[in-house]
């Protein structure tokens, strides 16, 4: 069975230039005009994988972001005009898992979509998280870098796993506060630049760390 996707974005030829991308690696695309109507398709249709414009007619995208998020862990990939970091800061802590900005490259959003997927598919399968020399097991708290056990703090493995949970996409400063600090540390990025900076001594070549100026970090998937 073909992978369902779910185009939400109200320009008839962004949507058609995006289906006929999806289409040609194989993906199954539906499509709708608006974001009441996305979120009740989203419901219906229960897709793989959504793709929102920010810009919508009848509400702002993340508002459909945060309606989606109320019962669904379904991947969002934010398409959008919008390319400043407040607009995708916003979009990611309303529940997207990825943004790319218009115009896009059509081998870009196809990589995007799959890596989506296969995330969603780790997570659903396996409580250890493997990728290149990083093997963490979820169950027993234990980080291996190269096949050595690290000796990690509460706080530095609580933050690697908030990362790995999310590998391959960008956590937000706020987010990845909230997670691990909780929801009264929300601003305070001093404490998340020390443990960065430690967490990414400790992992050493095993896992790259990047950072997203202005918005968060990323764990970077194993190629």
């Amino acid at each position: 069975m073909a992978t369902r996707v779910l185009i939400i974005d109200d320009e008839p030829q962004l949507r058609k230039l995006v289906r006929i991308t999806l289409e040609a690696a194989g993906f199954e695309v539906r499509e709708t005009d608006a974001g009441l109507p996305g979120v009740s398709e989203t419901a219906f249709l229960k897709p793989d994988l959504v793709v929102l414009d920010l810009g919508l007619p009848d509400m702002d995208g993340q508002e459909v972001v945060r309606r989606i998020r109320e019962w669904s862990d379904t991947p969002i990939l934010v398409l959008s005009v919008r390319d400043d970091a407040h607009d995708k800061v916003g979009a990611l802590e309303a529940g997207a898992d990825d943004y790319v900005t218009k115009p896009f490259d059509g081998t870009e959003l196809v990589a995007r979509c799959h890596s989506l997927l296969r995330r969603r598919e780790r997570r659903s399968e396996s409580a250890v998280f493997e990728s290149g020399l990083l093997h963490i097991d979820f169950a027993t708290h234990e980080v291996r870098a190269a096949k050595v056990l690290l000796d990690l703090t509460q706080t530095e493995y609580a933050l690697l796993r908030v990362l790995a949970s999310n590998a391959g996409r960008v956590v937000t400063h706020a987010q990845i506060l909230r997670q691990v600090w909780g929801p009264g540390a929300a601003n305070q990025r001093q404490y998340l630049r020390v443990y960065i900076a430690a967490l990414r001594r400790k992992l050493g070549a095993a896992a790259k760390i990047e950072t997203v100026p202005g918005i968060g970090y990323r764990l970077a998937s194993a190629k």
